[in-house]
């Protein structure tokens, strides 16, 4: 039992190197190869958790194998695009200039009710609002709509856009974040002071509280246990 335990801590620590050496790329993008490579790595590291006779070096070459091929590819990617292409494919135009692309949706074996499914989950549901749509070599589509069916930018309606920055968490789940509070020069009892002003007593009763760069306080009180 306690040798099972000790050969997963070992496995599973050298599963999530491997992941990390391999980069957040790989987790955001999963290109066909490497959905393959997440799956034989899996695969290796089950292996000698199930069965103790396998010598656990025996796991661990496997999986150092397959992250050795994995980061060679992608760097053979980030070099040549002609080898990109063959590995990872190329995005397929499913729509071109308002057009259904009919010989693209039949080589990929997509049928209409898919397409028009996946521009619905992109807020598009009519295709003549769409100039473009292209299937990514993640499997992902993008959409470019026509000119007339894009959102107005503050440039389009010649306004001065606000910088808002990225918020600071200063309270999650009832728990102060001081180091937060720190390195914006702020303190408790200012926070304490802001949570009156929105009707909250104490600390405990917040779920949720940041400041932007504006000086906009968000807060959000912890649902109660009746509202649950």
């Amino acid at each position: 039992m306690i040798i099972i335990l000790v050969r997963t801590l070992i496995l599973y620590i050298f599963v999530l190197i491997s992941v990390r050496i391999m980069g957040k790329g790989e987790l955001s993008e999963m290109q066909p190869f490497e959905l393959v490579v997440t799956l034989m790595i899996a695969e290796l590291a089950s292996l000698p958790m199930e069965d103790t006779k396998l010598p656990l070096i025996n796991g661990v070459i496997a999986i150092f194998t397959i992250l050795f091929v994995q980061i060679t590819i992608s760097f053979i990617n980030l070099k040549s695009e002609k080898a990109r292409g063959f590995i990872c494919g190329k995005p397929s135009i499913l729509i071109n200039k308002g057009v259904i692309n009919e010989k693209e949706l039949m080589r990929l074996r997509i049928n209409m009710n898919d397409l028009i499914e996946q521009l619905r989950t992109k807020d598009y549901p009519v295709i003549k609002d769409v100039e473009y749509a292209i299937l990514e070599t993640s499997g992902d589509l993008s959409i470019i709509p026509k000119p007339n069916k894009r959102p107005p930018t503050v440039e389009d309606i010649n306004a001065s856009p606000v910088y808002e920055g990225l918020p600071t968490s200063l309270i999650i789940d009832g728990k102060i974040n001081f180091g937060n509070l720190t390195y914006l020069n702020l303190d408790e009892s200012w926070l304490k002071n802001i949570l009156k002003q929105n009707n909250i007593s104490t600390i405990e009763e917040v779920f949720f509280c940041s400041i932007d760069e504006n000086n906009d306080v968000f807060v959000q009180k912890k649902l109660s246990k009746g509202d649950i």
